[in-house]
């Protein structure tokens, strides 16, 4: 099955996959553990914390952003960065669903 299938899923699905993809980097994981560290909006400071140049940071700041993980707003000559709560809401509800019904079921797999 090709990336070119996902209209055969649905929206909730494909939004999952969305936020799971952009997550799939450490960078990305370490630039949202800052974030909510923090617990901020960042304008300059995220280039500091990483040990990535500062096109590398931007391009995974813009994969955050894309996803919905992250905002951006900005002020004066910089972009500054928080956590998209709405966006954690997702994948927290996500995770909840799939362990409570784990849990329900007592898998017993393999």
């Amino acid at each position: 099955m090709g990336a070119t299938k996902t209209e055969h899923f649905t929206d909730k699905q494909n939004a999952i996959a969305t936020l799971a993809k952009a997550l799939g980097h450490p960078a990305r994981v370490a630039i949202i553990e800052y974030l909510m560290k923090v617990d901020a909006c960042i304008c300059g400071d995220i280039v500091n914390e990483l040990p990535l140049a500062q096109p590398t940071v931007s391009q995974h700041l813009k994969e955050l952003k894309n996803a919905g993980l992250i905002k951006g707003s900005i002020e004066g000559n910089a972009i500054c960065y928080c956590i998209d709560e709405n966006a954690l809401s997702i994948l927290q509800s996500y995770f909840a669903t799939i362990s409570d019904n784990l849990e329900r079921k007592k898998i017993n797999c393999c």
